[in-house]
C-alpha cells in the first residue's frame, strides 16, 4: 500500500512549503482540480524540483464525450505525471476510447476511474444513479477493467468488493482516508488505516490530517510506518 499526500491548501505557496516538509518521504503527491486550475503545469514542474522522485496523481476527473477525454488524457502524457483519473459514469466506450488512445506510448501513467465520490451519502448516490453505492461500484469497476484501465478510484468500504470480482492486480485508491480516526469533515464514507489494510487497498489519499499537523513529516512517518 502507498500514501498519496493531497495538496489541497488554498494557495501555491502553501503547497510547496508543505512539500518542502515532507520531502523526504517516499510518496505520492495528489494534484486536484483547484490546484492545478490555480498553478498548471508550472506547479508539477516544481514539485519535481523539490524531489524528482515524488509521482504526482493528477486527480481531474475527466468527464466529457469520448474522443474530448481521449484528447485530454494525450495532452496529460505531455505533462509527465505517473497517475490520472476518469469517470466511470462517462461510460465504457470513452474509457476505452481513453485507453487506445494511450496505445501508442511506450511508457503511459497508471489509469483510474473514480466510481462513487466519498462525498456522496447513500441517499444522495441514490438520487443520482438510483442504485445503491456498493453495487454501482462495482459495476463500474468490472466496467474500468474491461475497458482497460488499471484500476478505480473508491471508498474503503467498496474494496474487497472490487478485488474480489476483478482480480488483486486491479488497483484501488482511496481518499476519505482519517489515519488515526480524525473528524470526517465533508466525507461521507470515511476509514482508517488499520481497515484499508484489511480491505486489500493499493493506495491510500491523505489531506487534511498531514497539512493540518503542526509537524506534517512526523504525521506521514507514523503513517508509513503503518502501512
Amino acid at each position: 500500500m502507498e500514501l498519496c499526500v493531497a495538496l489541497d491548501l488554498p494557495t501555491e505557496e502553501e503547497n510547496l512549503a508543505l512539500i518542502q516538509k515532507i520531502k523526504e518521504h517516499d510518496v505520492w503527491l495528489k494534484v486536484g482540480l483547484r490546484t492545478y486550475i490555480r498553478d498548471g503545469e508550472t506547479f508539477l514542474k516544481a514539485i519535481k524540483n523539490i524531489n524528482p522522485d515524488f509521482k504526482i496523481f493528477l486527480d481531474l476527473k475527466l468527464y466529457d464525450i469520448p474522443n474530448t477525454m481521449a484528447d485530454a488524457a494525450e495532452s496529460i502524457m505531455g505533462l509527465g505525471v505517473d497517475m490520472f483519473n476518469v469517470h466511470a459514469s462517462a461510460g465504457k466506450r470513452a474509457m476505452s476510447t481513453v485507453m487506445q488512445r494511450l496505445e501508442k506510448y511506450e511508457k503511459r501513467p497508471i489509469v483510474l476511474a473514480v466510481t462513487a465520490l466519498t462525498s456522496f451519502s447513500e441517499e444522495e448516490f441514490q438520487a443520482v444513479y438510483e442504485s445503491d453505492i456498493a453495487n454501482k461500484a462495482n459495476q463500474f469497476a468490472k466496467d474500468a477493467q474491461e475497458s482497460g484501465l488499471d484500476g478505480v478510484v473508491c471508498s474503503a468500504y467498496e474494496s474487497a468488493s472490487i478485488k474480489n470480482i476483478t482480480n488483486e492486480t486491479f488497483m484501488t485508491l482511496t481518499p476519505g482516508i482519517r489515519p488515526f480516526g480524525e473528524d470526517a469533515g465533508d466525507q461521507k464514507r470515511v476509514a482508517d488505516v488499520a481497515f484499508v489494510k484489511e480491505q486489500r487497498v493499493d493506495f491510500i489519499v491523505v489531506g487534511r490530517p498531514i497539512y493540518q499537523a503542526e509537524n506534517p513529516s512526523e504525521v506521514v512517518a507514523k503513517i508509513l510506518a503503518q502501512l
